[in-house]
This record gives structure tokens, sequence and C-alpha cells, in this order.
């Protein structure tokens, strides 16, 4: 299950045997970047927070070593698995830089793919995308079946794969046309796909995050 305090992405290491860096809940995190780097949308950042060092990761940033930096709602995880990059780390640490964009890609604008019409997926539970958004309260804690284009891809976030999927109903007034879903399985840009997932509502994630609805767990069928 997605952990219910802030969700930003990958990953924070503490450096070979350095001490761990416990920030209390939801109190800010400042330190010195000693390295960075780049992956799949994020910084990775070695910090010198007092006298210990760590990694933590935010949404991209430019950030040059000697900067001194705020990571606002920091959240401490242990023994966190990254498949990305292919490793395990003994604590990890995720955060928004502060002034930066809190809103993460999870649940940002989803990129600029053309929406497409597609049919309606077949069987018990199906229903569209639309119809999942706007009948949502009565669909909650339920096994759904939605078939559409996947518009935004974000791998390996806390343990899933996020999805952001449209089968051309609903509108973007109302959001009604997009529908956020996670899953183990991977998927990619542009690809159509069949899911079946829970119904979930006001899926609050702190930080920020906060789904009307989300499909969760879902399996895919391509």
């Amino acid at each position: 299950m997605i952990n219910n305090k802030v969700l930003l992405l990958t990953c924070m290491l503490l450096c070979n045997g350095g001490a761990y860096a416990s920030p209390a809940a939801d109190q800010p995190l400042q330190g010195e970047v000693l390295e960075s780097m780049d992956a799949a949308g994020y910084t990775y950042l070695r910090l010198r927070s007092g006298k210990t060092e760590q990694w933590a990761a935010i949404p991209k940033a430019s950030l040059k070593p000697g900067t001194q930096i705020t990571i606002e709602h920091p959240m401490v995880m242990s023994n966190f698995v990254s498949k990305t990059l292919n490793r395990s780390f003994p604590s990890i640490v995720f955060g928004n830089l502060s002034g930066g964009n809190a809103s993460a890609p999870l649940n940002n604008e989803p990129s600029s793919i053309a929406d497409e019409k597609l049919a309606k997926a077949t069987g018990k539970n199906a229903y569209t995308v639309a119809e999942i958004n706007t009948r949502s309260a009565a669909l909650k804690d339920q096994q759904v079946l939605v078939r559409g284009k996947v518009v935004k891809y974000t791998p390996d976030v806390m343990g899933s794969n996020w999805l952001h999927i449209r089968d051309g109903s609903g509108n973007a007034t109302d959001k009604s046309n997009d529908l956020v879903v996670t899953s183990k399985a991977p998927s990619k840009l542009g690809e159509i796909v069949t899911l079946q997932g829970v119904v979930h509502t006001e899926k609050a994630l702190g930080g920020g995050y906060h789904f009307k609805v989300l499909i969760e767990d879902a399996a895919i069928q391509k």
C-alpha cells in the first residue's frame, strides 16, 4: 500500500556508514548540497545536515555543490528498494524543495499525447474513465475494469508505477477525462491498456498530494 505521508519519488541513501538523520515529523530538513545527480525526472542530493551526511530525493532541480537548501515535509523510510536504480537503501528521505514545485510528477498535468476515443472495455464491472470519475462514490472499494491510453507514466514510486489514462470520455473542465492508476506492472507513454483495480476516493497522501479518485494495484492487459 502507498504510504499516507508525503509521496514524492525515489531515493535517499545514507552515505557509507554515516549516521542516520531523522527529521521530526513534517519539520523542514536543512542541509548543504555535497553532490547531485538527475534520474527519471528527479534530483538526488547528497546532503550534509549538521554532522551527518545523507541522500535526499526531490523533483528535478538545478543545484550546485555548496548550495544550502531546505526540504519541506520530509519523510524517512527504512529499507527502501529502488527498482530503477537497482539498489536497496537503509534509509530514504522524500520531500519537496522549499520554494520549488511542490506538485510533483504524480498528480500534475499529463503529457501532450493526443487524446483518443477508445472503445469501452468489455466484461463485468467495465466502465469508461468518465464513468469511474463521476460514479466514484458508488464504486468506492470495488474492482473495476477500464480501457485507456497512457498519457503520463512515472515508474517505480514507492514500489508502484503510476499512470494517467484517458479514453476520450469526460471533459477537462471537471477533470473527469483523466484517471490516475497505480500498478506493479510496467507500461509506457502512448500505450493502450486495459486495467483492473480497486477504486479509492479522496486519497490524501500529504505534502499537497490529494486524489479525488485513484485506482490502486491494477493488473494491466495490453
